[in-house]
């Protein structure tokens, strides 16, 4: 199984930084999604910065979210 999210930040220019389970730091890019369906009010910046780590994953205030493993293995990892 692929680390989790244990925290997450929302960033100015709507990309995420994510810490993992396994000690891992990545920025997700969220711009390509914000034209999509569920996330179009994610380019409101009050609703994007409502994101919260929720079950390995993350959620925000409206229930959007993304899967747990698309989140690690598409963040660019920090070293």
């Amino acid at each position: 199984m692929l680390p989790r999210v244990k925290d997450v930040k929302p960033n100015k220019d709507y990309t995420l930084t994510l810490v993992f389970t396994n000690g891992e730091i990545g920025i997700f890019d969220m711009k390509p999604y914000l034209n999509i369906g569920i996330f179009k009010e994610l380019k409101d910046w009050n609703m994007f910065k409502t994101v919260k780590p929720f079950l390995g994953s993350i959620q925000w205030l409206h229930e959007q979210d993304l899967c747990p493993d698309t989140l690690y293995l598409e963040s660019e990892k920090k070293s």
